[in-house]
């Protein structure tokens, strides 16, 4: 039987106010020649369907086109729900797709036997299970009767999990002796590399889970929510599929891949390698510099590369800032597209404090660094300054979590 492992779909998704929807659209026409040359039975997508809890209508759009062409291929595709997700709006058309063979597991449900799906072959008998897992939020995790203190609540998330993974694996052990099985998750695990644009999850990735802990039953673990591609140090095989295409700068230099199992030959799976169909560009220097490499850029055609500008200068000086605006007005290069520039100066302004230092917009900030920058000015010791980024993560989720409501 042949799998094919992805995540981190992150439909609707804009990168500076620039939508991605023409590179998702780009990349289910490359995977539905992919599962057809490769004669895919299952697709597996580890979580982060949606970048927002409340998509919007055109994401919502995209995203049941992109199921339609897939499922024209008769292979069963199964999505768990990941941190960005709202369980409920995943869950929603969850009886209609079940009719089509596409499984949605959007939240933990109350049995977890909900989540063991078996697959069946031809024959009609039971060749594989799928422990479709998906993000285990806190509340799946831990109770009040679990402690109060940073470290408790840390050690009862990472149980948590654990307990989780190893309950699916009991059920498939004695509801289904001898079949093979494969896990899903969306989690952060321990040591794994990460980019700007994921989401800190659970504690704000401090209840890193070790992968060790998965143990030794299933065959393969479909991870999700780390957008660069990578194995994790675990028992059995444990993979990261990433994100199909870059969904910030930090993730420009990233191999986007699938990630295929053929069940005959093993539980090790072939890459394969996802074309890029838009470059992202971040360029760099002082005011001439900039100049001279925007100016090199040769026209191109297809999707338009996007480029991020970063201003060095040595000395603070108004005029730069200004000059710097007036480059990016004037830039004009077919397929191409400045989406942010800043400026940053090695000597500041005595008593500007970050002002100057750097040019930055409103949506480059994240809620977590502006309340841990505001922590880090206070005299506070090591447990207290956890005990509060602690509580500001829990307040975190509440709020992502009621957004999803």
């Amino acid at each position: 039987m042949k799998i094919l492992h992805t995540a981190d779909w992150h439909i609707g998704k804009k990168l500076h106010k620039h939508s991605l929807h023409p590179d998702f659209d780009f990349f289910i026409d490359w995977l539905c020649n992919c599962i057809a040359k490769n004669k895919v039975e299952v697709l597996l997508v580890s979580g982060d369907v949606f970048d927002l809890a409340n998509p919007s209508s055109e994401a919502r759009q995209q995203y049941f086109k992109a199921l339609m062409k897939l499922k024209r291929l008769d292979c069963k595709i199964i999505l768990t729900g990941g941190n960005h997700d709202s369980p409920a709006m995943l869950n929603a058309p969850q009886e209609v797709l079940r009719e089509l063979d596409i499984h949605i597991i959007g939240g933990l449900p109350d049995e977890i036997s909900e989540c063991v799906i078996p697959i069946n072959n031809k024959e009609n008998k039971t060749e594989l299970l799928i422990a479709a897992l998906p993000y285990l939020r806190d509340a799946d995790l831990r109770t009040a009767s679990q402690g109060n203190s940073y470290e408790d609540r840390l050690e009862a998330l990472r149980k948590g999990i654990q307990q989780t993974f190893l309950d699916a694996a009991e059920i498939c052990k004695t509801r289904y002796q001898d079949i093979p099985a494969i896990a899903m998750g969306h989690l952060f695990a321990a040591g794994a590399e990460t980019s700007e644009s994921e989401r800190d999850i659970q504690i704000g990735n401090q209840a890193a889970f070790n992968a060790l802990q998965f143990g030794d039953y299933f065959n393969y673990i479909a991870l999700g929510h780390i957008h660069k591609p990578q194995r994790v140090n675990a028992a059995i095989p444990t993979f990261y599929s990433g994100s199909p295409i870059p969904l910030s700068f930090s993730e420009r230099t990233n191999k986007n891949r699938i990630l295929l199992l053929d069940t005959k030959i093993g539980w090790e799976p072939q890459s394969l390698e996802i074309p890029v169909f838009r470059k992202l560009l971040k360029i760099t220097g002082n005011l001439d510099s900039l100049q001279q490499k925007l100016q090199e850029l040769e026209p191109r055609s297809g999707l338009a590369s996007l480029i991020e500008i970063e201003l060095k200068e040595k000395n603070f000086d108004s005029n730069k800032i200004y000059e710097l605006d007036q480059l990016v007005d004037n830039f004009k290069v077919e397929g191409y597209e400045i989406v942010k520039h800043r400026a940053s100066f090695e000597n500041k302004i005595s008593g500007s404090g970050e002002l100057y230092e750097e040019k930055q917009q409103l949506e480059d900030l994240q809620p977590l660094d502006v309340f841990q920058k505001l922590v880090d000015r206070q005299e506070e010791d090591e447990d207290t300054r956890q005990e509060l980024l602690s509580a500001f993560n829990e307040i975190l989720e509440d709020v992502h979590q009621s957004k999803r409501a």
